[in-house]
């Protein structure tokens, strides 16, 4: 009698458990549909803002920008070049900086709590300063130009890769360390037979994902005076040159298409 009560309760569990399951969701999507609801009532953005009148400015916006004058074109070059150039020296600088800071960040590396919290907490502060606030402070200090928003993006490239590189330590086999510390290796050694083949594939493509995320974020900077093209785009808009401003727009989407085509294909040759 007792071995039926207990299949019994065996049976109902799984459709118990399942419905408590469904009622879970129901309420988790419930409290999303009204914290959407709540955050578009205090904020007035709603999606009935794209009515009639936002079709009519957008073909407005375009029949001013269209067709791009693509004369212009051979004045968009040297600046495209210097987005470049500021995104290639950033990510290079950040990439060399981040190795110290990743590993001291890397609880299976460091093992005194005092060093690891406060790596942890450098890298926390650095990643809450936007790179458009960072770059307004650095044209404060060293004028307009490109200079500025390379330290700007030095930092704010610096606060991701360590945060990825450290997370990536932390995530390796640890038997190979254990190997090498029992042979009596030391951290030097540990770091690079042990950590350094294990993280050197993700750390590439880290960087280069870091490099294309540079290269939009130095088109943003210009407009604060910090260098690179958008400088350039913010000055034909002022001047109201729309068709100017759309042919830089297609350029440096076209360029940013192809090095993220090319980044990818690294990518997928290094994993």
């Amino acid at each position: 009698m007792s071995q039926l009560k207990q299949s019994h309760t065996n049976t109902q569990t799984p459709g118990l458990n399942s419905r408590r399951k469904r009622i879970q969701n129901l309420l988790i999507v419930a409290a999303i549909i009204i914290t959407y609801l709540i955050s578009s009532y205090k904020t007035e953005s709603s999606i009935l803002r794209f009515n009639e009148e936002f079709f009519t400015n957008v073909g407005r916006m375009l029949s001013q920008m269209w067709p791009p004058n693509m004369n212009y074109a051979s004045l968009v070059w040297p600046k495209l070049a210097e987005t470049i150039q500021m995104a290639v020296i950033a990510t290079s600088i950040a990439a060399v900086l981040c190795v110290p800071l990743s590993l001291l960040a890397a609880n299976n590396i460091v093992h005194n709590k005092w060093i690891y919290n406060g790596a942890k907490s450098f890298l926390n502060i650095m990643r809450t300063i936007p790179e458009l606030i960072l770059a307004v402070i650095f044209v404060g200090l060293f004028g307009i130009g490109a200079f500025s928003g390379i330290m700007a993006l030095i930092i704010f490239s610096l606060g991701i890769l360590a945060k990825l590189i450290s997370e990536t330590i932390e995530a390796i086999d640890p038997h190979q360390m254990e190997s090498i510390q029992a042979s009596g290796g030391n951290t030097f050694q540990v770091i690079w037979y042990a950590v350094v083949p294990q993280v050197l594939p993700q750390f590439t493509s880290f960087s280069l994902y870091v490099f294309e995320i540079n290269i939009r974020a130095s088109v943003v900077l210009g407009f604060v005076g910090a260098g690179g093209i958008g400088l350039l785009i913010q000055q034909q808009i002022n001047f109201l040159n729309y068709t100017a401003a759309m042919s830089i727009v297609v350029i440096v989407f076209i360029v940013v298409i192809i090095i993220d085509l090319i980044s990818n294909k690294i990518r997928e040759a290094l994993l």
